[in-house]
C-alpha cells in the first residue's frame, strides 16, 4: 500500500466519547469565532445606510490617529477630508492597506511595505488637497470641469470651518439619510412576496 492510498480513520466514536454518526446536524464548528473578518475593500457607493455610518466612523477614528501619530499637516489631511470623495477614497485605501500590513498573520516586512505605500499616498493626498482647494480653516466643494455639451458646473464658494467635529456629525447624518431614502425607494418597488424589484 502506497502513501497515496492512506485513508484516515473514519470511526465516528470521537475522543470525547460521544458518537456523532447519527447526528442530523451538519458540523458548524468555527475554530476561531473570536477573530474578526479579514480587511476588505470598501465600495462607498454600495454600502447600506447602516454600514455607511459604521465605516465612516471607523475611518474617521483611524484618520485622526494617523494625523496625530505622524504629525500630518492640513496640506496632507485637511479637517474636511470627509466632504471630498477623492480624499475619502484615498484614505480608505490607505486604511485598508494599514489593516492588512499590521494583521498578526502578516509577515514581518509588511509594515515596512505599508510605509513605502504611505509615502506615495502622502504625495497623492497633497495633490488631491491642492486640487480640491480645502484648507485648515476654509473649505469649498471640489471644482468640477464641465465637458462640452454639459451644463456648466455650479459656482463654488468657500465656507469657514467653525467646528470640524460638528460638521462631521452633520455630514454623517445627511449622508445616512440620503442613503436610507435611496434604499427605501428601491425596496418600495419590490414584490413583498418574492422580494424581486418590479
Amino acid at each position: 500500500m502506497s502513501e497515496d492510498d492512506y485513508t484516515p480513520d473514519t470511526n465516528p466514536e470521537e475522543a470525547d466519547g460521544q458518537d456523532y454518526a447519527d447526528s442530523p446536524e451538519p458540523s458548524t464548528f468555527d475554530a476561531r469565532p473570536d477573530l474578526p473578518e479579514p480587511p476588505h475593500p470598501i465600495t462607498w457607493n454600495l454600502l447600506s445606510a447602516t454600514d455607511l455610518e459604521a465605516e465612516l466612523l471607523e475611518l474617521n477614528r483611524w484618520v485622526d490617529w494617523l494625523r496625530h501619530t505622524y504629525g500630518l499637516p492640513a496640506s496632507v489631511i485637511p479637517p474636511m477630508w470627509h466632504r471630498h470623495p477623492e480624499l475619502l477614497w484615498e484614505l480608505s485605501a490607505l486604511h485598508l492597506s494599514w489593516l492588512a500590513a499590521y494583521d498578526p498573520e502578516q509577515n514581518a516586512a509588511a509594515p515596512l511595505g505599508w510605509h513605502r505605500d504611505f509615502a506615495d499616498a502622502r504625495t497623492r493626498l497633497r495633490e488631491w488637497v491642492a486640487t480640491s482647494g480645502t484648507r485648515l480653516d476654509r473649505d469649498r466643494p471640489t471644482r468640477q470641469t464641465s465637458w462640452p455639451g454639459e451644463r456648466p458646473a455650479p459656482p463654488v464658494e468657500e465656507t469657514t470651518i467653525v467646528n470640524r467635529d460638528q460638521d462631521f456629525v452633520d455630514f454623517i447624518i445627511d449622508e445616512v439619510a440620503k442613503r436610507q431614502a435611496a434604499e427605501d425607494r428601491f425596496y418600495a418597488g419590490a414584490d413583498p412576496e418574492t422580494g424581486e424589484v418590479q
